[in-house]
């Protein structure tokens, strides 16, 4: 299986307690640019945990998840080498992200070897905004339970479709290790 569904992760306040604290910071624009032409492959804005006060417990929670999920994939992994990252995909901005991997260029990306992604919004609280997965030719949604997780190997193909009404919180983490061979 490429794919591993974690259901209750993180309680309802757990997921509330992320959320709050995100909100509360300065957060980036995630669209993505090449050259000096703005893509529409992203649009959400972006908070990184290890810029915020208080939040360690999520690292170390996300640290003990990553790792039991690794008994899976039995992949070589050595760090943590990004910060854990709140997104907020708001329908105001029609916010999505195409289908991507997270394997990409630089030395952090090309490292990446496991994609965590918990979802802390209510699914009350949006429409759309699935997290759809491509690890063969059939895809896969991910389940919209808040404090609900999926682990799934960097290189699967994956987006989450735009966000039509509300906003959709999510947290996500790379687990790195050596190239795969």
């Amino acid at each position: 299986m490429n794919i591993l569904p974690i259901p209750a992760a993180f309680s309802a306040a757990d997921c509330a307690r992320i959320v709050a604290a995100a909100a509360e910071a300065e957060s980036a624009d995630a669209r993505l640019v090449r050259g000096d032409r703005a893509h529409n492959i992203r649009r959400a804005d972006l908070v990184w945990l290890d810029d915020l006060d208080g939040m360690d417990w999520v690292t170390d929670r996300l640290i003990d998840l990553v790792r039991k999920a690794n008994h899976q994939f039995h992949f070589d992994l050595d760090a943590l080498r990004e910060s854990p990252q709140v997104a907020r995909y708001d329908a105001a901005r029609e916010g999505h992200f195409d289908w991507h991997s997270d394997i990409g260029e630089g030395a952090v990306a090309a490292r990446r070897k496991l994609t965590f992604v918990v979802q802390l919004s209510d699914p009350e609280a949006y429409e759309g905004g699935a997290l759809e997965l491509r690890p063969s030719l059939a895809t896969t949604t991910a389940d919209r339970a808040q404090g609900s997780a999926v682990a799934f190997p960097s290189f699967v193909l994956h987006r989450v479709t735009p966000v039509t009404k509300g906003t959709r919180h999510s947290l996500t983490i790379w687990a790195h290790g050596p190239a795969f061979r």
